[in-house]
């Protein structure tokens, strides 16, 4: 090999190590073509939707040139390499009519053109074609045409990794659209678990608010699902295919949270090593979620203040003005008003952030809900742990409905999910469920304080109650699946009262 091929060869290598990015060692290959007195490179390649050749990397051609370098399989020279796989070069190209000069760009008639095939496994998929302007000697011609053929291994090389590339970013982006879509359906109104009078007045103020660019403060206890609200406002919203940042204040030091929300200048504080952007410039287009709203400090709702009013915000150690489009939602488990009172909270941040308030229910407050809620959860944490649990007991239901919830709906699923856990069979009885819910309608004592024969008689009542409902009231049916007799099924009827329920052969 020539010392001019060894030396592209060299730097064809070096460029090897941007194969983490093969375009643009493609586009290097090309350029380092050039620096040896090509005019132009290029690599054309079939196009598989319109199996024409076109112009998909160059060095030395315009954009309009490029566009004009199109060829169908067997036309001109380009189109001749591609359907035979055999190398054309020509030392002076009027002397051969195949030559078209489809891109105008040689227009020189003394000038040479090499066109060598590119093919990914057995298959010409392309070529490179070049371009001396000015008139070469045979050795020189020669010389050109030993650099091309040298290249063509790491061209063809760089092209079957980037197809790899292009199908893998292609196959992401599909999925992404799918899970995007995915999510979207799981985030609307028609997904929340609930129907009790006051989540539907929720439902109805979430339909209001979706699609117009108010700011939301949503307020309610731990555990009521502020958050999905603010989900489902985003994703029934025209900004749906942009992101939601979620930022919980509380979880965020103090001296951090500016820096978090606004971003940071390089070298602006000890440990800023890089520009970092906030999470309101990440949001851009969508919205921005702002969780324990309450916990934020005086000289950070300074700043909030000023976004919420213009959009406007620095980086910290920034001397610039930025600008974002970001819809503004906030939560609160905390009595704003009470904090105003107390000078904890700015009013006029207030104001800004209660343009539209949502006011989330304690699960105690939506007692009709609980049923519904808990079987969402059973279906769910069943499939999860691939268990076949098909109900809930009526005296796990009647724990269920008694107990005040004080963490809300995440304590209902918590239990839930536990119940899951520790059931054996296809019904969560009363025992599967935490302690604190196992109180006795007449005692008001948990189980772990009941005396024996108070543990007993609650497992019977249980058992009959559920051996009743699975044979449609058939007392004889009922006694069977259990092991009594039909006369100790009567006896033990009697004694619970569940015939006073109505659950009778």
């Amino acid at each position: 090999m020539k010392k001019e091929s060894y030396d592209l060869v060299l730097e064809v290598s070096k460029a090897l190590l941007n194969l983490d990015n093969p375009s643009m060692l493609l586009d290097d290959v090309l350029g380092l073509l050039r620096a040896r007195g090509l005019d132009y490179a290029a690599i054309k390649i079939v196009d598989p939707a319109t199996e024409e050749i076109i112009i998909r990397y160059a060095a030395g051609l315009t954009a309009e040139e490029r566009q004009r370098g199109r060829y169908k399989i067997g036309e001109g020279i380009t189109g001749t390499v591609v359907k035979t796989g055999l190398a054309i070069t020509i030392k002076r190209i009027q002397d051969d009519p195949r030559f078209l000069n489809r891109t105008g760009a040689s227009d020189v008639k003394d000038g040479s053109f090499y066109c060598l095939p590119i093919s990914l496994g057995d298959q010409v998929t392309g070529a490179l074609s070049a371009f001396s302007r000015n008139p070469l000697s045979d050795a020189e011609f020669e010389e050109y045409a030993e650099l091309l053929k040298a290249v063509i291994p790491f061209l063809t090389q760089a092209l079957r990794i980037n197809e790899k590339f292009q199908r893998q970013n292609q196959q992401l982006k599909e999925e992404n659209l799918t899970l995007r879509s995915e999510l979207q359906s799981k985030r609307q109104i028609a997904n929340f678990v609930g129907s009790s009078s006051k989540m539907n007045q929720v439902f109805d103020q979430i339909r209001l608010v979706s699609n117009s660019t108010a700011t939301v403060i949503i307020r309610g206890e731990n555990g009521t699902g502020k958050e999905l609200v603010a989900e489902t406002i985003h994703y029934s919203s025209g900004r749906a295919s942009k992101p939601i940042i979620k930022v919980n204040c509380a979880a965020i030091p103090e001296a951090l949270l500016e820096s978090e929300l606004f971003g940071h200048e390089k070298g602006a504080f000890t440990g800023a090593v890089s520009l970092k952007k906030g999470r309101v410039e990440l949001a851009e287009g969508g919205t921005l979620f702002l969780d324990e709203i309450g916990e934020i400090s005086h000289a950070t709702q300074v700043k909030l203040l000023r976004f919420l009013q213009a959009r406007e915000f620095d980086r910290v150690g920034g001397t610039a003005t930025l600008q974002a489009n970001v819809r503004i939602i906030a939560a609160t488990n905390r009595n704003l008003e009470e904090e105003i009172r107390k000078g904890n909270f700015r009013e006029d941040l207030y104001y800004r952030l209660n343009v539209f308030p949502i006011f989330v229910p304690a699960l105690r407050e939506r007692k009709s809900d609980i049923t519904l809620l808990s079987d969402y959860f059973l279906e769910r944490y069943s499939n999860q742990n691939k268990k076949s649990i098909k109900r809930i007991s009526t005296p796990a239901i009647e724990m269920l409905m008694a107990y005040h919830w004080p963490g809300n709906v995440r304590e209902l699923e918590n239990a839930m999910e536990r119940a899951v856990l520790l059931c054996q069979t296809d019904t969560i009885r009363a025992q599967d469920l935490p302690p604190s819910l196992q109180t006795s309608d007449n005692t008001n004592r948990s189980y772990d304080h009941w005396s024996m024969p108070q543990a007993v008689e609650n497992l019977e009542r249980e058992m009959i109650v559920e051996a009743l409902k699975n044979h449609a009231g058939h007392q004889g049916k009922a006694a069977q699946a259990i092991g009594v007799t039909e006369r100790q099924m009567g006896y033990k009827l009697r004694k619970y009262g569940i015939l006073k329920d109505g659950l009778h052969s």
